[in-house]
């Protein structure tokens, strides 16, 4: 069995920034904090780290109060800002998942730092969630490697205890993605579509670098 677990920013969708404003628009409607986030501070991180970095920086307790006080108010904020920021699925993302999701020796799911809410807010914006049954999500998790520690148990869960960990695949923009699939021994295609070079990923060592997936013949020949 094949498994392929997608990043979601910066590898199948660029939302220009929709899920940064509306954390924005959370500390500011929630904790009056008017200090907008740095983007090259949240890059491959999940949302709960995310939170947490900015409760720190602004002195608000970080509190399971807080926490969902932050989640509310993101999510309210979340459609608005995906309707008035142009974002777009990158190019070769659907057809690359309408060749993947049919095919009976292949399990497509996320690997993701969004909240579980927020993923599906996203992914249904653009009407691509329906290629996406099972995931792991950063509601609970700081670090991305615990993320994927979650993804491999439901993996297993999925797919049996035959399944290996070089059957799976995870595929994204970051160094971090990279560096989660190697955490729990799977192989990596690293995706030069976010805020990271081509160079910058080769870095990492991935598996496969990629420009983008607009030409994706070699990925589907190596993943037949």
């Amino acid at each position: 069995m094949l498994v392929l677990l997608f990043d979601i920013d910066g590898t199948l969708l660029s939302t220009s920034g929709a899920g940064r404003l509306a954390m924005d628009a959370s500390l500011r409607s929630e904790f009056g904090v008017e200090v907008p986030i740095v983007q090259g501070s949240i890059s491959g991180r999940t949302d709960r780290r995310i939170a947490t970095d900015q409760f720190r920086l602004h002195g608000i307790d970080d509190t399971p109060e807080n926490w969902r006080r932050f989640i509310d108010g993101y999510l309210r904020h979340l459609p608005e800002s995906l309707r008035t920021n142009a974002g777009r699925v990158l190019p070769g993302i659907e057809a690359l998942l309408l060749r993947l999701v049919p095919r009976d020796d292949t399990a497509v799911g996320l690997l993701t730092g969004n909240l579980e809410r927020g993923a599906r807010v996203k992914l249904g914006h653009y009407d691509i969630d329906r290629h996406f049954a099972f995931g792991a999500y950063g509601d609970a998790h700081h670090d991305r490697d615990a993320v994927a520690a979650e993804a491999w148990q439901l993996v297993q869960a999925r797919c049996g205890e035959g399944v290996r960990p070089d059957d799976v695949w995870v595929i994204g923009d970051t160094p971090w993605d990279v560096r989660c699939a190697r955490a729990i021994g799977a192989r990596a295609v690293a995706v030069a579509t976010g805020t990271y070079t081509l160079a910058q990923l080769a870095e990492e060592q991935p598996d496969v670098a990629v420009a983008d997936f607009d030409s994706a013949e070699e990925l589907l020949r190596l993943w037949e």
